[in-house]
């Protein structure tokens, strides 16, 4: 009997086995890179790369649950008072801070206070600043990550607080790396409208002085923000390979070695 599966089974039997979202008590937007298709036609692995929103509330039941996935190392692309007010050290987890300020907040904030009545469309603007603020002034963090990336294929978790900016870019460069579509890049980006849960005492608290249209903007995604990115990347360097190559150092042989470490075959 011919026991050989075609690839389209196959990937739906590792989705089944390999869930994308991480169910933990601490975190609401932990998740898994892996099973998308790159180059070649190969999927990313599985249990390898993660994505998440920060992890100091996490049980001990979800310590237990990264060690038995072997994830040891962490990259925290939080501000320095994102880190103070909200730190961890779990013994198993090499951290590793790269930090960039969240300062769409604190001027979203500020022009509140300063009486000006901010609307959705200006708070998309700002949000759009700081994605084109992780393409220039923020390149050397993301070419660390890759440089980690390509020290060794230990399983890592990058996040930042609520796992969708700052890592959803970080999530986006590496999927382009490894050769995954510009469309499943934006599907997995958008994954984060589906699961991230906003902490309720922070819900309630910001409610009491931002609106809450404009916290919806805050507190989510949306396709004019990513691709503020993609557009300031192509316009400077023509296009992502060679914003990856020339701003990030992952040009054709460091895509090679991660296509060796992070996809299957």
């Amino acid at each position: 009997m011919d026991l050989a599966l075609d690839a389209a089974p196959a990937t739906a039997l590792a989705a089944t086995l390999f869930p994308r979202s991480v169910a933990l008590q601490g975190t609401t937007n932990f998740r898994d890179l892996g099973g998308y298709t790159g180059a070649d036609g190969r999927t990313v692995r599985w249990r390898h790369l993660f994505r998440s929103d920060h992890l100091a509330g996490l049980s001990q039941t979800d310590l237990q649950a990264l060690q038995e996935l072997n994830v040891g190392r962490a990259v925290d692309f939080r501000g320095v008072e994102e880190r103070v007010a909200q730190g961890y050290d779990w013994p198993f987890l090499t951290q590793h801070a790269l930090t960039i300020e969240p300062t769409v907040v604190q001027r979203a904030f500020a022009m509140i206070h300063q009486g000006h009545r901010l609307t959705p469309a200006d708070t998309v603007g700002l949000m759009q600043d700081t994605y084109r603020g992780f393409v220039i002034d923020n390149a050397e963090r993301f070419a660390t990550l890759f440089r980690m990336l390509l020290e060794s294929d230990r399983p890592l978790v990058f996040h930042c607080t609520a796992g969708k900016d700052r890592t959803g870019w970080a999530a986006a460069l590496i999927l382009l790396a490894l050769g995954v579509s510009r469309e499943v890049v934006h599907d997995d980006y958008l994954l984060t409208n589906e699961l991230y849960r906003r902490p309720p005492e922070l819900a309630a608290r910001a409610a009491q002085t931002v609106p809450q249209e404009i916290l919806d903007v805050l507190w989510r995604v949306q396709m004019p923000f990513l691709d503020s990115a993609f557009a300031l990347a192509e316009e400077r360097y023509g296009t992502m390979d060679r914003y990856l190559a020339e701003a990030l150092g992952v040009g054709t042989a460091e895509r090679a070695q991660l296509a060796r470490m992070y996809l299957e075959g």
